[in-house]
């Protein structure tokens, strides 16, 4: 290799941070550097290029912090990417070649660097996408040979990232149905620490694909310093974290190899997800406001519009029901005042009619004995009702007592020849397949081009994939993980260019689907089937870690009927709020109550899911918790404060308010109140300086159990 003597400086960089990389006298490329903005450009010149560490003998190894080091030369851990050439060779080293920076807008810079292979004709080019306002850097990797034969890649990282701490931190989440996103922390120490999941698709069911990282401390709200990451990839996905001799940590993200030792043809690109990440200097809130606007102004679907209330039908009848019963839902939605009416699972199938989840998928005709109008006669129902239309569907499954098994069983991940292990009496429909992706992009497309005035589709995605084999791959099974996802990609894309306009939701059998790349096809996610309001307070608080409100749906249903109307609405409004409960068992005063939520969720709407979104009090440590929205202009905000289970006779504490213009007057008012309920809230009415709520708080909390406080902020 022709080292280049000429020392070269990358720069990746956003108002806050500095990735800087840097070429060694052996030519390869090296993190020197990532933290807070470094403000003189000459120090930056003068970082080292490598990091220096020293041997078992007593010597100093060069061996550093290699930028993307490939397995079999002298590192010893775990590489980012590995290789096997035509020649049975598996070491590859990687020297940099060139980069360039292109300025995508007045925030966001890419930064493209080409390192190769000086043995053999491969070229890694790395992508950086920083977003300077926002603070947060995404990174994704594209691999590239021109040797005579395809070679194998068995590792394929989109992003290695190096730190020098004392101590490091982590905060996983993991879950099952009706209990996501459970937080779980842990001191990192000596060796590998791995997160990952097998699971194909709904692939977030048990582990999350994001994580915090405390550096010197354990994650904390308000300071301290903080890596949060996250990787967009809507199947197996992987993440390494490994403390070397010398307690340096390397981190390593990307899809997961699992099975998935990848046959990579001449001159073909292979592209990994993005991982995105953002480093805090003020704790994991500040990362979470920072996630939250990148999100809505870069990555989610429609991340800057509106969203829609809701009624949805499920949890009140499941697929019990028929056109004159959705009739009188739809009329339930107008007197609520949401926007929309969601006819859930139990609409499809007439040969094998789904009135359970044992038969119906990948039939997706209307059920004329339930619904002899079909959809257009209910699409019709809802706009005389005054209400828009949205539909469930689970395009990428099959029951295999459907019409659609029968005729094309060659379309299922099913083993041949050992019998079927079955998954909520389902199997998954192989997107491997481009006959399959045009099969499930040919329902959803010929629902909405059959009924234009659709505004809404609930997504759901109810199986892992299990008797793992596609019968299209044939002897190429080791390819499925990885065009499975790519397969449900293409599907989404070729939707959303014919149907922008449609809002979808993500959904999992809950929240076993919550990925950044997913969400540029879809305008929010399902939590969890879990709404019970005492268990949807966690579960909301640890996903918004990462997501933004606006992309987080929660509803008010039965579950946990001990908790008092006003309770489970308080729980759901501090997201994407809706209803999923029959108004006909709710008394006058609890009816007159949610529709009076719903005309105040309209009126704050803009606040709450644009706003600025701030956890108080947490319920990890207190038994209570609280969270507020701050608007942009900082002339409104909404402070939920929630009562878990109060101890007798505890001593409460003010919520200290966030986010809120110091010099400015702030009225307060709660809202939300049960019908001919007075305020007993001290501070109602009265008018306290953003100063004063800031550094002395309201009295928001109660000694009461399953007790809720809505309160409106607003300056004079």
């Amino acid at each position: 290799m022709n080292v280049n003597a000429q020392q070269t400086v990358i720069r990746v960089s956003t108002n806050e941070t500095d990735l800087v990389m840097k070429t060694a006298p052996n030519g390869r490329l090296y993190q020197a550097y990532f933290g807070e903005k470094l403000l003189n450009e000459d120090e930056i010149q003068a970082l080292p290029h490598y990091i220096t560490r020293p041997s078992s003998d007593g010597s100093v190894t060069p061996r550093g912090w290699e930028v993307y080091p490939a397995s079999g030369a002298e590192d010893y851990f775990e590489p980012a990417f590995s290789i096997q050439h035509n020649d049975g060779n598996m070491t590859s080293i990687l020297y940099y070649k060139s980069h360039e920076v292109k300025n995508i807008d007045g925030n966001t810079q890419e930064t493209i660097i080409r390192i190769v292979d000086d043995q053999y004709p491969l070229e890694v080019t790395l992508h950086y996408m920083s977003f300077a306002k926002e603070n947060v850097i995404k990174s994704w990797t594209e691999i590239k040979h021109n040797e005579k034969k395809p070679v194998n890649i068995s590792q394929y990282a989109s992003s290695m990232l190096y730190f020098e701490s004392p101590a490091y931190y982590l905060n996983e989440y993991s879950g099952d149905w009706s209990k996501e996103a459970q937080l779980s922390t842990q001191e990192l120490k000596f060796g590998k620490k791995i997160i990952d999941t097998k699971l194909g698709t709904r692939a977030a069911m048990h582990a999350y694909p994001f994580f915090q990282l405390g550096l010197g401390q354990e994650v904390s709200e308000d300071q301290g310093k903080v890596l949060v990451g996250t990787i967009g990839w809507t199947g197996n996905f992987r993440f390494t974290f490994e403390i070397d001799n010398v307690n340096n940590l390397r981190i390593i993200s990307g899809i997961n190899p699992y099975a998935s030792i990848y046959e990579l043809k001449p001159a073909e690109i292979f592209k990994t997800p993005e991982f995105i990440y953002t480093l805090s200097y003020k704790g994991v809130g500040k990362a979470s406001r920072d996630l939250h606007t990148w999100a809505r102004n870069y990555q989610l679907k429609d991340g800057k519009g509106d969203r829609l209330t809701l009624l949805n039908n499920w949890e009140a009848t499941g697929p019990d029901f028929d056109e004159k019963i959705l009739k009188e839902w739809m009329s339930e939605a107008k007197n609520l005042g949401v926007d929309m009416f969601l006819l859930d699972d139990g609409w499809f199938g007439n040969k094998y009619p789904r009135i359970n989840d044992k038969a119906g998928l990948g039939d997706w005709e209307a059920m004329y004995s339930k619904l002899p109008n079909g959809i257009p006669g209910l699409v019709k129902a809802a706009k005389e009702a005054g209400v828009k239309f949205g539909l469930w569907v689970e395009p990428e499954m099959i029951n295999p007592k459907s019409e659609l098994f029968e005729k094309h069983p060659d379309w299922v991940i099913m083993q041949p020849n050992r019998e079927t292990y079955y998954y909520r009496h389902q199997l998954v429909l192989d997107l491997s397949n481009p006959k399959v992706q045009d099969y499930v992009f040919g329902v959803v497309d010929k629902i909405i081009t059959e009924n234009p005035d659709i505004s809404y589709l609930k997504w759901d995605c109810n199986s892992p994939i299990t008797n793992i084999y596609s019968p299209y791959l044939k002897e190429k099974q080791n390819h499925l993980y990885i065009n499975h996802v790519r397969g449900f990609y293409h599907v989404m894309e070729r939707f959303n260019e014919k149907h922008p306009n449609v809002a979808i939701m993500l959904c999992s059998g809950g929240g076993a689907r919550c990925d950044y790349e997913a969400l540029k096809y879809y305008t929010e996610f399902w939590c969890s089937d879990n709404t019970d309001p005492i268990d949807r307070l966690y579960i909301q608080w640890n996903f918004s870690q990462f997501f933004p409100i606006k992309s987080m749906g929660a509803h008010v249903t039965s579950w946990n009927k001990s908790a008092s109307i006003k309770f489970r609405t308080d729980v759901a409004m501090m997201c994407k709020f809706g209803f999923d409960i029959s108004l006909k068992e709710l008394a006058k005063d609890e009816r007159q109550f949610c529709s009076e939520a719903v005309a105040n969720y309209n009126r704050l709407r803009k606040v709450i899911l644009d706003g600025s979104f701030y956890r108080l009090v947490s319920p990890y440590e207190s038994n209570h918790t609280a969270v507020m929205h701050v608007s942009e202009a900082k002339d409104k905000a909404v402070l939920f404060a929630y009562d878990i289970h109060p101890l007798f006779k505890e001593k409460l504490y003010p919520v200290k308010l966030q986010g809120l213009d110091p010099m400015k007057k702030y009225r307060i008012k709660e809202i939300n109140l049960m019908p001919g309920v007075i305020s007993e809230l001290v501070e109602d009415g009265k008018v306290y300086s953003g100063d004063y709520l800031m550094k002395i708080g309201l009295d928001a909390f109660t000694a009461t159990r399953m007790n809720s406080r809505v309160i409106e902020i607003v300056v004079l």
